[in-house]
């Protein structure tokens, strides 16, 4: 039989308030009152993972340069809002920010609530973060990172892969010279791509041009302004570029233009997200789409069979790309 807040709230004599705000962690309640709660809480078999109906959706942030201004993560979590929905479980967010005084107090509460399942987007962590996961007692998934000891479940793009897919693609076109539009903050799934572009290039017997590896910021705005002064110190320039991302190429494209660099005639480029104006930008822009809500609704299943068999099973899950050819590469 399901265990209830009422239920706890009658044994304990506490009111079902007070209950409910101490199974959330919530402020308020005094350490011994909650004590006695968690007590009969777990006596009663309340924290069963066949219990849990709540998934916290934790977006980490570092530094918030990759996750606060792209509309990629918008479309992830609207995945996982859809998928509670049809599941019947409750879904809240959260942030995680490290920059946040209460950063500890706040990953304690979420690591230890045993009432929630979490989906960790983990795009900004890098491996100094990993006690965060280890610390982990409820039932968990990460999104976007993933650690060698293969210690925890995971759903990742298929960056190599679809990297070394785009730059073959500009390779098949006649582009010998191809650079590198680089992500300034080295987020595991940039590494992979960068492993991937070299991996076209070494198959097909091209020297990697550092001359030809820009670092960019990872906003539109950012990119912008650095791929001008780039331009404004007139750098050699390659054929083609591939870039860690959408919101990279599209800031590199609106600088070129305003340098009278036309793209494709002069210049190619790749993009990586496929985001919603990356259809609309001129010229449109040829990219690898991420089926993003999909990855979404897929993570929530991984999660809910995490809580019915509870076999201590990890899995790395991979969600592979589409490549979307537009106007932005020529022939050459």
């Amino acid at each position: 039989m399901k265990v209830s807040v009422r239920k706890i709230s009658e044994i304990t004599g506490f009111s079902p308030a007070t209950v409910s705000n101490a199974l959330n962690y919530k402020k308020g309640v005094n350490a011994e009152t909650s004590a006695k709660i968690f007590k009969v809480a777990q006596d009663l078999g309340y924290f069963e993972e066949n219990h849990i109906r709540k998934i916290k959706f934790v977006m980490f942030k570092r530094d918030g340069a990759v996750v606060e201004d792209s509309p990629f993560f918008i479309q992830l979590i609207s995945g996982v809002e859809q998928e509670c929905r049809a599941c019947g479980m409750e879904m809240q967010m959260c942030n995680l920010d490290k920059r946040d005084p209460g950063y500890q107090e706040q990953a304690k509460w979420i690591m230890n609530d045993k009432a929630s399942a979490v989906i960790l987007l983990g795009t900004e962590m890098v491996d100094a973060d990993i006690d965060l996961i280890r610390g982990m007692t409820c039932p968990f998934i990460v999104i976007d990172y993933w650690k060698e000891d293969m210690s925890f479940d995971a759903m990742l793009i298929n960056n190599a892969d679809s990297a070394r897919m785009a730059t073959e693609y500009l390779i098949a076109n006649g582009h010998k010279e191809i650079g590198y539009l680089r992500g300034d903050f080295r987020i595991k799934p940039f590494r992979s791509r960068f492993a991937g572009y070299q991996t076209a290039l070494q198959k097909a017997g091209f020297p990697l041009n550092k001359d030809y590896i820009f670092t960019m910021a990872t906003t539109i705005d950012g990119a912008y302004e650095n791929m001008k002064r780039y331009l404004s110190e007139k750098v050699k320039l390659p054929t083609a570029f591939f870039a860690d991302n959408d919101m990279i190429a599209l800031g590199a494209m609106k600088a070129m233009a305003e340098f009278g660099i036309r793209i494709p005639e002069d210049i190619s480029i790749v993009g990586f997200d496929d985001l919603t104006f990356s259809s609309i930008s001129y010229p449109p822009l040829t990219t690898l789409r991420v089926p993003k809500q999909e990855m979404g609704r897929a993570v929530v299943r991984r999660l809910r069979n995490i809580l019915k068999d509870n076999d201590g099973i990890k899995i790395k899950m991979q969600m592979c790309t589409q490549f979307i050819e537009r106007e932005s590469v020529k022939k050459i």
